[in-house]
């Protein structure tokens, strides 16, 4: 496991912080799973939504499952229980049931393992953020392991005998978050068991600045109601904490002047360089997001593998801000030649490391949030960024010129079989695939492999602690 050799001034902040929350946590100094208990594993379940009323069940919890739940079966039939460990027995009340599985609550634990912890923040189990605060760390990363393996196993995928890790604090990382208001005015995030916001005080996977931030941004809305009614808001900082942007969305123009309001919120978080107010796309129509106002920067310098990316309003960044240098350098070191290719760069993470061991990089993106930073962040290198669907590139680019390297990062949708056969097709002698989805993952590894590409690596970087959600780099070659 790969854990970073120095912490930052951030890192220290964020690990008082975290101690903070251990404490508060065990005040009591009793562990409430090591006995029964009829309010359930994590504490009074009143006012979470609960379930309608069904005969309680005995089970064995079995094994984490990807999507955050654990597995158990009732008479052979599976069952996804949330919130439980493997080893553990509870009294489960069925939620749903559906011909080849069923969902539960678990209401009481009768036996807890011995890896339940108390977790660190008061809103685990209602708010749907988080899913594995209830066990150490170790363990979480085990369960990710083992979910890795078999959902690339039952893929079709060979997997070597060792899956590396990548991990670093599991506390305060995220460098972005996303809130809604709820009817009193309150941010936070949506419940685990509906769309209800959970309004939050504290959120120990974030950085601070971001709470603090939440907190002021919901002041300082009601004091602008109802001339600006905010439905959600997104905020996004650098590493340090010292800059941020804010999206503030609303689902109708405002009756006052934006500029008014992003001056309030900045006298109560200095931080806030830039914000602006969007309409977001509705439902299934074909309506993208739109941008009514905007005051100061549009894009923070965001310090990463010895460079300052610049990164606007809603452009894809990856979220761990402990783990981002390690990252890159799991992606593109050890790789050198004459051409590249960046496939869904982004605003150029990647690439612009490449430019430094290629004589020429192919920086390829369509997302317009991200590609004029993305040519930004290439000036000045040997670099190209290039506004273009990667099926339509590949497509046109398969009978130029043969890359020597291809990092390939798509959304949870994965590559699809058309690309993978395009790729397969060029032939490039080595490719790196970033995953944030198992199972297209597995998918796509099990075209290219079909291909002459043979897997030379795997590793689990964990970008998401406390979650299920889980990052794979793989490496591969040509046979």
């Amino acid at each position: 496991m790969k854990m970073p050799k120095k912490r930052t001034a951030a890192q220290r902040r964020a690990k008082q912080a975290a101690k903070s929350h251990s404490a508060a946590s065990n005040k009591s100094g009793k562990h409430p799973a090591m006995a029964k208990a009829s309010v359930g594993p994590f504490g009074n379940m009143r006012g979470l939504n609960p379930p309608p009323p069904s005969e309680l069940q005995f089970v064995e919890i079995e094994k984490p499952i990807y999507g955050g739940a654990f597995l158990a079966r009732v008479e052979g039939k599976a069952l996804f229980v949330p919130l439980t460990l493997p080893g553990e027995q509870a009294q489960v009340r069925i939620t749903q049931s559906k011909p080849g599985y069923a969902t539960a609550e678990a209401e009481e634990i009768l036996r807890a393992a011995p890896e339940r912890v108390t977790p660190a923040c008061p809103h685990f189990g209602a708010c749907g953020g988080c899913h594995y605060q209830h066990t150490d760390y170790a363990t979480q990363l085990a369960f990710k392991q083992a979910i890795l393996r078999e959902t690339l196993e039952r893929g079709g995928v060979a997997v070597p005998a060792k899956i590396a890790v990548l991990a670093g604090e599991p506390w305060h990382y995220r460098n972005r978050i996303r809130l809604a208001f709820d009817a009193a005015g309150d941010l936070g995030y949506r419940g685990r068991r509906s769309h209800d916001v959970i309004s939050i005080r504290e959120c120990p996977i974030a950085a601070p600045l971001l709470v603090e931030a939440a907190q002021a941004f919901a002041q300082v809305a009601r004091a602008f109601a109802p001339a600006l009614r905010p439905t959600e808001v997104a905020l996004f900082c650098n590493p340090a904490e010292t800059a941020m942007l804010a999206t503030v969305f609303t689902a109708s123009p405002p009756k006052t002047r934006f500029d008014d309001f992003a001056k309030a919120l900045q006298e109560r978080i200095p931080a806030l360089i830039g914000a602006e107010l969007a309409v977001e796309g509705r439902g299934d129509a074909i309506q993208e997001q739109r941008t009514l106002a905007q005051w100061g920067a549009a894009a923070l310098a965001y310090p990463a593998a010895g460079f300052g990316y610049r990164v606007d309003h809603g452009a894809f960044f990856q979220v761990n801000r402990w783990l981002v240098d390690a990252l890159v350098e799991k992606v593109t070191a050890s790789h050198s030649g004459k051409l590249a290719w960046d496939l869904f760069a982004g605003i150029g993470l990647f690439a612009r490391q490449l430019t430094a061991n290629f004589a020429r990089v192919v920086a390829v993106e369509s997302a317009p949030s991200a590609t004029a930073a993305l040519e930004q962040n290439l000036r000045g290198t040997t670099g190209l960024a290039v506004k273009a669907e990667t099926l339509a590139f590949v497509s046109r680019s398969r009978m130029g010129e043969k890359p020597d390297f291809i990092v390939v990062d798509p959304p949870r949708t994965g590559l699809g079989a058309e690309t993978c056969a395009l790729l397969a097709e060029i032939a490039a002698p080595a490719v790196t695939y970033v995953s944030c989805d198992p199972a297209t993952l597995a998918r796509d590894l099990r075209a290219l492999t079909g291909s002459d590409y043979q897997i030379q690596s795997i590793t689990l970087a964990d970008l998401f602690p406390q979650t299920f959600h889980l990052e794979t780099v793989v490496q591969l070659r040509r046979a």
